[in-house]
C-alpha cells in the first residue's frame, strides 16, 4: 500500500481544498496520471501520482480543506495491485449493476472535442444543465469550474479576478513566499549587457521559412539558451532544503507568467534543455494559456530547478528578481534596447538586453553567475546551434 498525500505546491502553500476526484476506488492509476484537483491560492492544480497501482480508498472528500502532508487516498501497488487486477471479474462474467430509473433528463453530449470529469458530469446532472451550454476550459476539459460558470454563478472575490482565482489570496501567497525568500536567502545579483543582434537577425531569417503558426518568438530562444547554460552551471540549478543543496541533473525551468489581473505564476517547462526550439515555443504557448485559464499540473508547480523572468517588450531595461525557494537562482531579462555598441574599434547601433542573475550566496557566488552569463552570451551569438 502507498499513501497519496496532499503535496506542497510551492513555498507559499500550507493547505489546499480538494475540489474534484478524477479517479474512483478500483480505478487503475499510472505514473503521471492526474487523479485529483486541489484549489490553492494560485488557482486549481491537477495533482498527479508518481507510481502505478489501483486506487484503493479515498480518505478526503470534495470540499475539505486539509494541510500539506494529509493522506488523501491509499493506492495498492506492486503485487497487491496485480492480485486485485487478477481477482477482478471479466466484463463477460461480471454481473451487471441494477440501474435505477433516471430522475433527471439525460445529459446532452459534451462540447465537441472536450473531456468531462466525473465530478463535473454529476454536478451538471444535479443542476439539470445542458452540457452543450458549457464551454470547455483552455485545456479542453470541462471541470467543476466550467459547470459553475455555465450556471451563472457570481465571479469570485477580488476585482478583475478570473474564474476560480481570488486575486487577494494570490497576492497574500506571493507576499508570503517573497518575504520568506528575502528574509532567509542572502541574495547577490550579477548583470551583463548582451548583444542580441545575432539572435534577432537569425530569428527574422528563420521565421521567413516557417509557416505563421510555427514561427518562433525570441522568448523561446532565450528559454532554450538559459536552460543549456544552467545545465553547465550546477551551482545555479537545484534546490536547497534545510542546510543541504541538491544540484539537479535535469533542467526544469520555471517560467514567470504575468496574470492580467495582477500577480505571477511560474510553472516549469520540464527538461527544457532537451527540447528543440519548436517544442519550447509550443510549451510556452501552452503554459500561458493554462496559467491564465487556471489549470496546471502539480509537477509543473513543484519541479522547477531555476526560474526565468522576462519583462518583455515595452517595459523596463533591467530586472533584479527575487529567488523562489527552495530554488537557488533566478534569471531576469529586461527589454530589448538599441544602444551604441563599440566592438573591434568600430562603433555601431545594436539591439541589446540586460540579463541579471539573482543567486543564493549560501550555494554559489558572483563568479558562478558571471560564468553562466558568459556562456549564455556565447549561446545567443550562435542561435542556429540551439
Amino acid at each position: 500500500m502507498s499513501e497519496f498525500r496532499m503535496p506542497s505546491l510551492g513555498a507559499d502553500m500550507d493547505a489546499g481544498t480538494l475540489v474534484e476526484w478524477m479517479k474512483h476506488p478500483g480505478d487503475h492509476v499510472g505514473r503521471g496520471d492526474a487523479i485529483a484537483a486541489v484549489e490553492t491560492q494560485k488557482g486549481t492544480i491537477d495533482i498527479e501520482v508518481y507510481e502505478t497501482g489501483i486506487l484503493d480508498d479515498i480518505r478526503v472528500q470534495v470540499g475539505q480543506r486539509v494541510p500539506v502532508g494529509t493522506v488523501l487516498a491509499v493506492i495498492r501497488t506492486g503485487d497487491e495491485a496485480a492480485a486485485a487486477t487478477a481477482a477482478k471479474p471479466s466484463v463477460a462474467t461480471r454481473p451487471l449493476p441494477q440501474v435505477p430509473p433516471p430522475t433527471a433528463p439525460a445529459l446532452a453530449p459534451a462540447p465537441a472535442g472536450s473531456r468531462v470529469t466525473p465530478a463535473a458530469r454529476r454536478r451538471a446532472q444535479e443542476l439539470h444543465l445542458d452540457m452543450l451550454a458549457v464551454r470547455a476550459g483552455p485545456d479542453g476539459v470541462v471541470g467543476l469550474r466550467e459547470i459553475e460558470a455555465a450556471r451563472g454563478e457570481p465571479p469570485p472575490r477580488g476585482a478583475g479576478a478570473r474564474p476560480g482565482l481570488d486575486m487577494t489570496e494570490m497576492r497574500k501567497a506571493i507576499a508570503a513566499a517573497m518575504a520568506r525568500s528575502w528574509r532567509d536567502i542572502p541574495h547577490y545579483f550579477v548583470s551583463t549587457t548582451i548583444d542580441v543582434e545575432p539572435m534577432l537577425a537569425w530569428l527574422e531569417r528563420e521565421n521567413t521559412q516557417r509557416p505563421v503558426s510555427g514561427r518562433l518568438h525570441y522568448a523561446a530562444v532565450l528559454t532554450k539558451a538559459i536552460a543549456l547554460a544552467l545545465k553547465a552551471a550546477p551551482a545555479l540549478n537545484g534546490h536547497r532544503v534545510g542546510d543541504v543543496f541538491a544540484p539537479s541533473a535535469q533542467v526544469h525551468l520555471g517560467i514567470a507568467v504575468a496574470l492580467r489581473g495582477g500577480g505571477l505564476i511560474a510553472p516549469a517547462i520540464l527538461d527544457a534543455d532537451t527540447l528543440d526550439l519548436a517544442a519550447v515555443m509550443a510549451r510556452l504557448d501552452d503554459l500561458v494559456v493554462r496559467v491564465r485559464g487556471g489549470r496546471l499540473r502539480s509537477s509543473e508547480m513543484t519541479a522547477a530547478t531555476a526560474t526565468f523572468s522576462n519583462l518583455g517588450e515595452g517595459t523596463a531595461d533591467t530586472l533584479q528578481p527575487v529567488i523562489y525557494p527552495p530554488q537557488v537562482a533566478i534569471i531576469g531579462c529586461g527589454r530589448i534596447v538599441e544602444r551604441a555598441w563599440a566592438e573591434h574599434a568600430a562603433l555601431s547601433v545594436r539591439r541589446t538586453m540586460v540579463v541579471t542573475v539573482g543567486g543564493d550566496h549560501r550555494v554559489s557566488d558572483g563568479r558562478a553567475a558571471a560564468r553562466f552569463l558568459a556562456h549564455l552570451d556565447e549561446l545567443l551569438h550562435h542561435p542556429e546551434r540551439l
